[in-house]
């Protein structure tokens, strides 16, 4: 049975949130030029690239204070900060990608914030799913390719160190976190199906899901903040799928335009959904979330949709990219024409508690 639809509508960026986003710009230091990698609970930190004319380093920025440098990488024109995460208090991993392809070699490392240092954890070769480590509890918590099609999840105590555990191994992409659980999507027995599977983050045993999203099958790009979760769904016309805990099936607030003629007809739900969100789903890509707020990319720009409101609005002039994470907000796009050397770099981050919720379309 195919998902309701809960056609959403798009609405300006309002001033609030424009104001809101001006206010939590990141002011890179001087001369450096900043690339936003990841942003933390609460807008707590913020992980970014910093690079001038003779090095690039990865470096965590927290409030006001200066960015603390996790590693000056030994490349600075191959080598480029993947993906982060941070306990917020001790224990920071992050992923360095050593090359200009997602296809290249990897290194994982964890930063100790007492010390200030850093030490490799992994580092692979072999094709397999991107590093995007998980920092909980003090353990970190990431995939690599095996070998043939194959993939290990791997979990790793910061402070002791010593041989990571083997928590699961399977035809698998990036796990994520959602709320105490990992969460990684695999190719079932068959191999012509992907299901979600999950281990626990407290005790690193399997899992059992939510049975409305253990239900799931073969969909892409799935976030979760461990309440709420969302995918993209369809490959000719994709769809972007929501499932909030209290639902008892999930929505599809927003789907592309049809390709060609539609067979039968459309219901009123689908047709508002593809008529209010064809300009935004266009190639739709990395979608976020936290709460009520979802955030996704299309080769053109960023969008913010509000669950609650069921609006959604662009919240990049062009191109750039968003993140919702567990409270927090942040928005990364070049000012000025983004393809031109003289457009300037810009990072705003912003708790989302301090944004109004999107207003209702009229």
């Amino acid at each position: 049975m195919s998902a309701p639809s809960a056609a959403a509508c798009e609405v300006p960026l309002p001033a609030s949130w424009r104001s809101a986003l001006a206010a939590g710009e990141l002011s890179a230091p001087a001369g450096q030029r900043a690339v936003l990698t990841e942003v933390g609970p609460a807008a707590a930190w913020t992980a970014v690239q910093l690079s001038d004319e003779r090095r690039r380093r990865a470096a965590l920025v927290r409030g006001d204070d200066p960015p603390r440098t996790l590693l000056t990488l030994a490349d600075p024109v191959e080598h480029q900060l993947l993906s982060a995460d941070f306990d917020g208090r001790r224990w920071a991993a992050f992923a360095v990608l050593e090359g200009r392809t997602l296809d290249s070699p990897w290194s994982l490392y964890v930063w100790d914030a007492a010390t200030g240092t850093s030490r490799r954890l992994a580092r692979s070769t072999l094709p397999g799913p991107l590093p995007q480590p998980v920092v909980r509890g003090g353990w970190v918590y990431w995939a690599q390719g095996a070998g043939g099609g194959r993939a290990t999840v791997h979990a790793i105590h910061a402070a002791a160190g010593g041989t990571p555990l083997s928590l699961h191994s399977g035809v698998l992409d990036t796990p994520f976190a959602a709320g105490d659980l990992l969460v990684w999507r695999e190719a079932d027995r068959t191999g012509r199906a992907t299901r979600l599977a999950a281990v626990s983050l407290v005790t690193r045993r399997p899992a059992e899901l939510p049975s409305q999203i253990a239900a799931v099958r073969d969909i892409r790009s799935v976030v979760s903040d461990g309440s709420a979760w969302a995918w993209i769904a369809g490959e000719e016309r994709q769809r972007l799928m929501v499932w909030r805990t209290g639902q008892p099936r999930p929505t599809a607030p927003l789907a592309a335009a049809r390709s060609g003629p539609a067979s039968g007809t459309a219901s009123a739900s689908e047709t508002a959904t593809e008529t209010a969100s064809a300009s935004a789903t266009e190639g739709i890509d990395q979608p976020r979330i936290s709460g009520a707020l979802i955030t996704w990319r299309t080769p053109e720009a960023a969008y913010a949709l509000d669950l609650r409101s069921s609006s959604y609005t662009r919240i990049t002039p062009r191109y750039g990219y968003a993140q919702a994470r567990d409270g927090a907000l942040a928005v990364a796009f070049r000012e000025g024409d983004a393809k031109a050397a003289g457009s300037r770099s810009v990072i705003q981050v912003v708790r989302t508690d301090r944004l109004p919720g999107l207003p209702a379309c009229g």
